[in-house]
Order: structure tokens, then sequence, then C-alpha cells
């Protein structure tokens, strides 16, 4: 790919999205590649590699919202790994973006958010990997009860960051409406479900996008959005880390859903979610319109997950997929390393409504060691180590099973922003930091399911 520091691109010019889907980049596979085995679980080696295309955000947007972004800032389409859902067709999938591009920005003291596209919106997207490269068949707008933009803009002054322009100089407007998307399935009723990880909220999605229900935290209080909210979801998890909600989604076999929430709660206070390595698995069912079990999740440490790496607080749940029954593949990251492991949703180990839930001390976030405790925390296979996988990129969030031993990896690249002042130059046009949207396939040496 020729580097965004090399390319022009007149800033008056707007790509019918037609064309801009027809950019090729140029990709690879590596079915000659050896299989690496990590010291558990399976060996693994990466069979295909495809790449997204530079597709103008402004074309894309104003594609699906005709208006909606004026200016895109020179930015491309990314963001669409915050999870991947196998569509109807083998080798198709359907994604997710995020809120958009966003960064920060340290003025003084303040670390202030910033959204440089503040007219973009989460979309949906299908697509499919050929040649190389991906391939985007299908996009779908979410918009509220009446047809407008969801937007990606945070909802709640006190409760979200402070949305910015891209230079953190002007403050942009609080939208109830926003979504941070992250997970996403699909119903059998062709609806979509997602989670977001502002409220952190669970979103009943129709087929063509319209937002049915939202469901957050009791005591959220979130009011002017234009569409149902639902406060259905335990009160404790108003405690979320800031930008650290619902990241992953499963639908099992029975139709009930499993949201992940990506980091511990901050409960009772910030020192507790930082240090804590458990956090929580929520089971909805969409037939009773509530929640029906919880479970404690504990991460690996920190320095297993990512070898070098101190900081509890990188840990993070990213995705999740029903493997059949209660089984579920859970997988836990940071922004470099990534582990698959295998989970059962035992009965026994439910902990809804229990003293966990109330906040009394200890909480289960502040537990050294929950077991102990006898909190019955979630007992987990390792599946894979990614690390031990030659070819797979960073901050992996979405991931699916192919088959019985085949899994299907999408990174999120974050709109090849980055944070600081430096995101943009001298006339507000992205300096983009080179890293593409890659879908990669790895062939294991055991079945997954």
């Amino acid at each position: 790919m020729i580097p965004r520091l090399l390319r022009r691109r007149p800033a008056a010019v707007v790509l019918p999205l037609s064309a801009a889907l027809a950019l090729t980049v140029v990709g690879g596979t590596a079915d000659g590649a050896p299989a690496h085995r990590g010291p558990e679980g399976s060996a693994g080696r990466v069979v295909s590699t495809a790449t997204l295309p530079d597709i103008p955000l402004a074309a894309f947007s104003n594609g699906m919202l005709p208006g909606s972004v004026a200016d895109d800032r020179d930015i491309d389409l990314g963001g669409i790994g915050s999870d991947l859902f196998p569509a109807e067709r083998r080798g198709e999938y359907w994604t997710v973006t995020d809120r958009g591009p966003n960064g920060q920005i340290e003025i003084g003291k303040d670390k202030r958010r910033t959204f440089p596209v503040p007219g973009f919106d989460p979309a949906i997207v299908k697509i499919r990997a050929v040649g190389g490269r991906i391939q985007v068949l299908r996009t779908i707008p979410i918009t509220t009860s009446h047809g407008a933009p969801v937007t990606g803009l945070s909802n709640q002054p006190g409760r979200d960051e402070a949305p910015y322009t891209y230079d953190a100089s002007t403050p942009l407007p609080y939208d109830p409406n926003g979504l941070d998307t992250e997970g996403i399935v699909r119903d059998r009723d062709g609806s979509f479900w997602l989670v977001d990880e502002y409220g952190p909220s669970l979103v009943h999605v129709s087929a063509k996008g319209r937002v049915l229900a939202r469901h957050v935290p009791r005591g959220l209080g979130l009011t002017g959005a234009d569409y149902p909210v639902v406060e259905s979801l335990p009160a404790i998890f108003l405690k979320r880390k800031i930008n650290r909600g619902f990241e992953g989604l499963a639908l099992l076999p029975d139709g009930d859903l499993v949201l992940g929430l990506q980091s511990p709660l901050l409960n009772p206070d910030e020192a507790a979610g930082k240090d804590s390595r458990t956090t929580r698995l929520l089971r909805f069912s969409p037939r009773k319109n509530r929640v029906t079990a919880e479970y404690a999740y504990r991460f690996d440490p920190v320095g297993t997950v990512e070898p070098g790496q101190t900081k509890t607080s990188e840990l993070k749940l990213s995705a999740l997929v029903a493997l059949g029954g209660d089984r579920l593949l859970v997988q836990e990251r940071t922004d470099k390393s990534a582990r698959l492991h295998e989970v059962r949703l035992r009965r026994s180990d439910d902990i809804l409504g229990s003293v966990w839930d109330t906040g009394a001390l200890p909480t289960l976030e502040q537990l050294d060691d929950p077991a102990s405790a006898r909190v019955p925390v979630l007992r987990k296979r390792l599946v894979v180590d990614l690390n031990t996988v030659k070819g797979v990129p960073g901050k992996i969030e979405g991931v699916a099973v192919e088959g019985s031993s085949t899994l299907v990896l999408l990174n999120d690249n974050d709109f090849g922003m980055t944070d600081g002042p430096g995101a943009f130059d001298a006339k507000g046009r992205l300096v983009d930091s080179g890293v593409e949207t890659t879908l990669v396939k790895v062939r294991l040496d055991r079945p997954v399911r």
C-alpha cells in the first residue's frame, strides 16, 4: 500500500461508494507456513490474509446517510473489526464499527476525548475476503426510531467523557442517542443485537438498522433518546470503567445472549478496578426480556497474556463466540497479544442477585483469590495462544469459528488514528498510523468444536 503521507486526495473530491469499493489492496496467503505451538493449547498457522481497501470515510458515510459527513479529514473507513459474526453464506461476515474516529489529547492535566468526524454514524457492515482484499458487500446505518443517525458521541455529562473537536479546542454537544457499538450477532428473525460501551448497554436493532430497544443498567437515568431505553440490567454495572463497557457478545443455540464486560468494574473504586483480574458476563433472554444469569470471569495474569507487560489494567475481554450447548470461546487480550479460552456456563456458577451484586465489602473486584471466598469463577481451558501464531495482527477484537478448527480474526485499526496532537497535520488532515484493517484465518491442529 502507498503510505498516506505519500498520497494526495483532493479535499473536494467525493468518490462514489461503488468506486471506492473497487480499490484493491495486495494481500497474501501462508498455506505453507509451519504451525506454531504454545506451551499449552492448540498449534495454529495463518492460512489466508486480506486487508480493507482505502475507502474515504465521507464517501462511506454519505452513501448511507447523504450529507452526514462534510469533511472526513482524510480518514478512511476503519474500525469495522469491533466484532465478527458469520453471515448466511460461508465466507461472509457481519461486522460493526465502533463510535468512529476518536482520540485523546492532553490539555494541561485534562485528557480530552476528540471526535474528528462528529457526523460519523456507527454502522453494520457485511464483508467477505476475496483475493487478498476485504470486500464491503452491504452497509446498514444504525438509526433512531425516526431514522436519524445515532452518532457515536458521548451520552451524559458527568458520566461519559466530554466530546471535543479533532484538536481538542472546541466542545461538541453530548448526544443521548450516541452508541459506542462493539459486539454483534444476527438473530434468527434477521434483526441484530449489539453491545455498547457507554451505558454499558445491550441494543436490539432491526434488520434495517433502527434501534428497537436499548437495555441499560437500572438507575442510569438516560433521557432524551429517540428510541426506547429499558433499565433492565443489574445496577452494579453502572460502575463500569470509562471506555471499558460491554465488548463481547455471543448468541447461544437456545436464543439467549451472553454479554462480556471488557474490564473489571470500578467496584468499589478506581483502585480496585485497576488492579482486579475479575470481570463479568451476563446472560440475557430475549424471550423473557431480562437478565437470567451472571458469571465471574477471571483473567490470566497480564504477563501471561502479554509477556513483559506488568499493568493489570491492560487486560481486556473483547470477543465471545458460542461453541454449542453452554460452551463459549472467550478472548482475553491486551492491545498487542491475545489468548482464547473455552468456558462452560453452569447453573452452579450463577452469581446474579448475590452479595456480589450489592457492592458490599469486600467486593468481587477486591478479591485477590475469588475462589477462596467461594465465588464460583468460571473454569476455563486454553484453546490457543495467538502470540504463538505468526502473522496475526495486534488488537484483534472480532473472532469467529469456521468449520471445526478454523478461526477467523479481524482487528480494530482505530481508523488509522493515534492519540496526541500529532494525529493531524497543520491543515487538520490525518497523519495515518499505517495500521490496516486485516482479516486472517488461522487453522488449528485440534477442533474448536
